[in-house]
C-alpha cells in the first residue's frame, strides 16, 4: 500500500511540474494579419474648382485601394484656397490650377519638401449656350449682339488669368472690358452661360464637359496664353504626411490618368 501511495504521489508531482513548466512557455502569437490594425486616416484636399468632377471619381477609385482613407474636398478658386492655407486652414494637400499660387506657398515655406509635382494640363476655350448661333470665335465677342462675357477674376482665378492673356493676345481685352463679368471661379462662369445670364464665357476645356447645355465656340490659339499647369503638393503642417504622399502618387497612376483624360484634362508625363 505504501508503495502504491508513493507511486501516486510521484505521478501527481510530475504532472504538476509539467504544468508549471508549460506555463512559462509564451503563448503562440496569432497570425500577423489578425493583429495588424490599419488605422483610419482622413485627408483634407483643397483643389481648384475645375477639378471637381474628376476628383469625385478619383475619390471612389482611391477608396477601393485604401478603404481606410477618408478624403474631404474643398473646391474653390486657386487664389482663395491659397489664402486659406496661408491663414492656417488645416489642409493636407493642395492642387492648384496654376503655378502662381503654389509658388506663393512655396516661398513661404508652407510645402512639404520634395512633394511638389506637376500633374495636369488643360486648354482655354470660349463657350456659349447651345442655341447661340452668333458666336463662332473670339472676335465675335465685340459684336453688338453680344452684351456680356464672363471670365474668372484674373486676380484669383487662374482660368481668368489665362482668359485675359488670350483676349490681350488677340487685342480684344480693352474693347471687351465693359462687357466682362468677373466670376469667383470657372464653375460660376459655366453657370452664368448655362442660365443665359451672359452670352459667352471663357473656361477650361475640361469644364465644358461638365455641362450638356453649352458648346465650345472656339479654342484659344496656341501661344495666346502661358502654359496651363496644375501642380500638387503636400502641406508642411499635414498631420498625415505619409498618407498624403501616397495619395499624391496615386494621382499619377494609370487609372487616375485615365479618369482625368475622360474629364478633358491632359496628364503631364512624370
Amino acid at each position: 500500500m505504501n508503495r502504491r501511495l508513493a507511486l501516486t504521489w510521484m505521478f501527481t508531482a510530475l504532472l504538476v511540474a509539467v504544468g508549471c513548466d508549460r506555463s512559462t512557455i509564451p503563448a503562440a502569437s496569432p497570425p500577423a494579419a489578425s493583429t495588424v490594425q490599419v488605422e483610419p486616416v482622413a485627408l483634407t484636399i483643397s483643389a481648384a474648382a475645375s477639378l471637381q468632377d474628376a476628383m469625385q471619381e478619383i475619390q471612389s477609385l482611391y477608396r477601393r485601394e485604401q478603404p481606410n482613407a477618408t478624403l474631404t474636398y474643398n473646391f474653390g478658386s486657386s487664389g482663395s484656397l491659397q489664402q486659406q492655407i496661408e491663414q492656417g486652414a488645416p489642409v493636407d494637400i493642395f492642387i492648384s490650377a496654376a503655378p502662381k499660387q503654389m509658388d506663393a506657398l512655396e516661398k513661404k515655406n508652407l510645402l512639404l519638401s520634395d512633394t511638389r509635382q506637376d500633374i495636369l494640363s488643360n486648354e482655354v476655350v470660349l463657350i456659349t449656350s447651345k442655341n447661340a448661333a452668333n458666336i463662332s470665335g473670339f472676335k465675335d465677342l465685340t459684336s453688338d449682339t453680344v452684351n456680356q462675357v464672363s471670365i474668372g477674376n484674373p486676380e484669383s482665378v487662374p482660368a481668368g488669368q489665362y482668359g485675359q492673356e488670350v483676349l490681350t493676345a488677340l487685342k480684344l481685352f480693352d474693347p471687351l472690358k465693359r462687357k466682362l463679368v468677373l466670376a469667383k471661379d470657372v464653375r460660376q462662369v459655366l453657370s452664368y452661360v448655362e442660365t443665359g445670364n451672359v452670352d459667352a464665357g471663357i473656361v477650361y476645356a475640361s469644364d465644358s464637359k461638365a455641362s450638356e447645355q453649352i458648346r465650345i465656340a472656339a479654342t484659344a490659339p496656341a501661344g495666346s496664353h502661358s502654359p496651363i499647369i496644375y501642380p500638387v503638393a503636400v502641406l508642411k503642417d499635414s498631420k498625415n504626411a505619409d498618407a498624403a504622399r501616397e495619395f499624391v502618387q496615386f494621382l499619377s497612376a494609370d487609372q487616375a490618368k485615365a479618369t482625368f483624360k475622360r474629364y478633358g484634362f491632359i496628364p503631364v508625363a512624370q
